[in-house]
């Protein structure tokens, strides 16, 4: 499995608008192929911080995700939102086996 977890710091005031955003992202990506889960958290303690848990089968199926019309709107529309880059961090889904 190929699993990345997004960090995102939003602005303030843009934190329902990321909401929105992020939510027809995920309806999206949890209908590709390769996708085995995509979660959106929010921090409990500070709420413009968010995480997205992305796993997918392989690095090519991630890869293939920041190609769909719906990640390049996402990432287009979430942009102005940002306090801060976002930040990807790789890893390696160990278990479940799948």
């Amino acid at each position: 499995m190929h699993v990345t977890l997004v960090h995102v710091h939003v602005k303030a005031e843009y934190c329902d608008a990321f909401v929105a955003a992020t939510r027809i992202n995920h309806e999206n990506s949890i209908r590709e192929p390769g996708n085995m889960r995509f979660d959106v958290l929010r921090d409990a303690e500070d709420p413009q911080r968010f995480y997205l848990y992305e796993v997918y089968r392989t690095a090519e199926d991630a890869k293939s995700h920041k190609q769909t019309s719906h990640y390049l709107v996402w990432r287009d529309t979430v942009e102005i939102m940002m306090a801060e880059p976002r930040r990807g961090v790789p890893f390696i889904g160990l278990l479940p086996e799948v």
